[in-house]
């Protein structure tokens, strides 16, 4: 296994500066006849939103043809994030607003899901629209090793995650998910997943013909599912990384990065019941208790926290009808 592993990590992991010519990932792109779509999840990000889109529209769309569009997913923001990617030009749906007869989840998975419904390109790349230190390289990094190898179904972004408090910032600290709970579940049960640095990075993208295939989770446990589910139906090889260099961003409280191994937890346990075939979360609980301490005392707030995944795009009709070529 290791040595898989390791042959792996060689062949497969990859800098953003090896895709920094851009004129060749277009002419690339144009030999292939394909075409590229940008994907913003966006809740609440109006501080950021507008640095992310004027930056990567800028240099990937306005002054070379490397992306044929770039839409805003927002989960109903109650600030000005649509406001500000309208004024900027950019195609703004509400995830909660498409294909609503399936009905309205919350969750980024659920964005990224839906977006797979509205956009056109052969290539879909997500990035998250928090990020503090925008580079163009977030984006043709990615693309890249989908460019340059037909045979990469889906591309893992990595990069040092400095952990922001306050003013002030930590060379290091962030990632707190990934080694504490992802990174353990991973080399216990998937150990051929063992190479990948960040499982749970936001910024990734793929074949449309492999994406389509595959289920989403509606939250947190989106990135850890889709893993999985390349690696399970596309084998190792089809998988890269790319490191990105270094991303900013605002850290979450530990409460919400509670939730949030709660949710991938679930999402693991999910995926190894396929594989198994043994039913498994109908006997775990599915609420959780927070511990909260106010005012001198300890007290427990309890919400349910539950992980649900969407079907393969494939399978819904509207998406077949939008995207006729899907039923080949």
């Amino acid at each position: 296994m290791s040595v898989l592993v390791d042959k792996w990590f060689a062949e497969n992991t990859f800098h953003a500066d090896e895709f920094a010519n851009l004129k060749e990932l277009v002419a690339l792109k144009e030999k292939q006849n394909l075409t590229i779509s940008l994907a913003l999840p966006a809740l609440n990000e109006e501080e950021t939103v507008g640095q992310v889109i004027s930056c990567v529209k800028s240099a990937l769309m306005d002054q070379v043809p490397l992306l044929d569009e770039i839409i805003l997913m927002d989960s109903n923001s109650t600030d000005r994030t649509r406001e500000i990617a309208t004024d900027l030009g950019i195609p703004v749906y509400i995830h909660q607003e498409v294909l609503p007869q399936y009905g309205a989840r919350r969750g980024k998975g659920e964005a990224l899901w839906k977006s797979l419904y509205v956009t056109k390109g052969d290539i879909i790349v997500w990035i998250d629209t928090d990020i503090v230190n925008i580079h163009p390289r977030f984006v043709y990094g990615i693309l890249g090793p989908l460019l340059h190898f037909p045979q990469i179904q889906f591309v893992k972004g990595f990069y040092r995650r400095p952990i922001r408090e306050g003013e002030k910032i930590q060379a290091t600290g962030g990632g707190r998910v990934t080694e504490l709970t992802a990174r353990p579940l991973i080399n216990m049960f998937y150990p051929e997943l063992s190479g990948v640095i960040q499982p749970l990075s936001g910024e990734y993208g793929g074949r449309r013909r492999a994406l389509e295939h595959l289920p989403f989770f509606s939250g947190y446990g989106v990135e850890t599912g889709l893993l999985i589910d390349v690696f399970e139906n596309f084998g190792l090889s089809a998988i890269a990384q790319v490191d990105l260099q270094e991303r900013i961003h605002h850290n979450q409280p530990l409460e919400a990065l509670s939730r949030m191994s709660f949710l991938i937890l679930q999402a693991f346990i999910r995926k190894l019941e396929q594989r198994y075939h043994l039913p498994i979360l109908e006997e775990v609980n599915k609420s959780m208790k927070f511990i909260r301490y106010e005012e001198g005392r300890y007290s427990l707030m309890v919400q349910e926290v539950v992980e649900q995944e969407r079907p393969p795009m494939i399978e819904i009709p509207e998406y077949l009808e939008r995207h006729p070529d899907g039923r080949s």
